[in-house]
C-alpha cells in the first residue's frame, strides 16, 4: 500500500490507487499521512485551479488567455492539494456552480470552483468509495477520463482542468467497487489485519505513545520523514531519464497477454509503474526484479473474476511473472 502511494506521487500519471482492506487496517491514516510527503510546484498565483505556469495541458482557461496575450504570470510554489471527497458530497459541490443570478444581472460568467478544480494537480481521496453514489461515480470518471471537468447550467458551459491523482479505499465486505470505476485506478493494494502478536502490540504501543504526546511522537519522526521527502523529490526529478529495455516490455506484455487482461492499461500502468520504482531507488534502468515488485499491484484488479477460482489473482499474477521472466 505505502509502495503503491509513493509510486504515484513520483508518477501521478500511473493513475491512482485503489486500497481495499478490513476494518482499522490504517487505509485513510496511511493516505492522509502521505500529504506530509508531497513535493511542492510551482502554480501561477491566485488561480483557483492551481494552473502550471508552464504547462498548457494543465492552465485554466483564463490563465491561457493571459499567456495568449503575453502577459508575465506571477508564480509561487504550492504544497501538491490533498482533497477530501466526503460520501454525501453533492454534484454541485464536487463540480462547482454557476451563480445564474449574477450571471444574468452582470451578464458575467461567475463560477464558484468545486472540489474538483481544487484536486487539479493534487490528489482527491474518496474513503469508503464502494459507497459512493453513482451519480458522483460518473461524474470521477468522467473527469479522470478527460482531465476536464465541464459544468452545464442554464445554457451556460464553463469547462476547467481536473487532473488529479485518484485515491480511493474500502472494504470489501461493504460491496463491489463497478468494474467502470475499478478500472480507472492505476493501482490496488491489498490490505490485510497484522497477525503477528509482536507487531501488533508495537502498534498498539505507537498509537498511545501518540495520544500521549502527538508533538513529540511527530519529532522522533522528522529525520526519517525529511529523509523520504528528499528521496521523492530526487525521484521526480530523475524519472525521465529511467529507461526501460524492449526485451522487458514485451515479457509485460505477454503476462498481459496470458492472463487475458483486458484494454491496454495494464501493459502501460506496468511500465510507468516500474519506471518510477527505478527512480525511487536511484537507478536510471528498470531490472526486471523491479517489474516482479508492482506488477501484482497494477494488474490485480483487471483480471477477470471466476466465481470457482480459489487462488488469489496476486499469486496467480505472480505465477504467470516468473513462467515468462525466468
Amino acid at each position: 500500500m505505502k509502495l503503491c502511494l509513493l509510486l504515484n506521487v513520483i508518477d501521478p500519471k500511473i493513475g491512482g490507487v485503489m486500497i481495499m482492506g478490513d476494518r482499522g487496517t490504517g487505509k485513510s491514516t496511511t493516505v492522509r499521512s502521505l500529504v506530509d510527503l508531497l513535493p511542492e510546484i510551482k502554480v501561477v498565483a491566485g488561480d483557483p485551479y492551481n494552473s502550471d505556469p508552464e504547462d498548457p495541458e494543465f492552465m485554466g482557461v483564463e490563465v491561457r488567455e493571459r499567456v495568449m496575450k503575453g502577459e508575465q504570470l506571477q508564480v509561487v510554489f504550492s504544497k501538491i492539494n490533498m482533497v477530501d471527497l466526503p460520501l454525501g458530497a453533492t454534484e454541485d459541490r464536487v463540480c462547482g456552480t454557476i451563480d445564474i443570478e449574477k450571471a444574468l444581472t452582470e451578464g458575467v460568467k461567475a463560477f464558484e470552483p468545486g472540489l474538483l478544480a481544487k484536486a487539479n494537480r493534487g490528489i482527491l481521496y474518496v474513503d469508503e468509495v464502494n459507497l459512493l453514489d453513482d451519480h458522483l461515480v460518473d461524474v470521477l470518471l468522467d473527469s479522470a477520463a478527460s482531465g476536464w471537468n465541464t459544468v452545464e447550467r442554464e445554457g451556460i458551459s464553463i469547462a476547467h482542468p481536473a487532473r488529479f491523482i485518484l485515491i480511493g479505499s474500502g472494504n470489501p465486505e461493504e460491496g463491489e467497487l463497478r468494474p467502470q470505476l475499478l478500472d480507472r485506478f492505476g493501482m490496488h493494494a491489498q490490505v490485510g489485519t497484522v497477525r503477528d502478536a509482536e507487531l501488533r502490540v508495537k502498534i498498539v504501543e505507537e498509537r498511545s505513545r501518540f495520544d500521549k504526546n502527538p508533538k513529540e511522537f511527530r519529532n522522533s519522526y522528522n529525520a526519517e520523514q525529511e529523509k523520504l521527502q528528499q528521496q521523492i523529490s530526487s525521484a521526480r526529478s530523475f524519472l525521465s531519464s529511467v529507461q526501460i529495455d524492449r526485451d522487458l516490455k514485451i515479457k509485460i506484455s505477454k503476462v498481459c497477454a496470458e492472463l487475458n487482461v483486458d484494454g491496454l492499461r495494464g501493459d502501460i500502468v506496468t511500465n510507468r509503474a516500474a519506471k518510477a520504482l527505478a527512480a525511487l531507488k536511484q537507478r536510471d534502468k528498470v531490472s526486471a526484479e523491479d517489474i516482479a515488485t508492482v506488477i501484482p499491484n497494477c494488474l490485480r484488479h483487471r483480471l477477470r473474476k471466476d466465481p470457482l477460482e480459489s487462488i488469489d489473482s496476486g499469486l496467480l499474477i505472480i505465477e504467470k511473472f516468473y513462467e515468462i521472466f525466468s
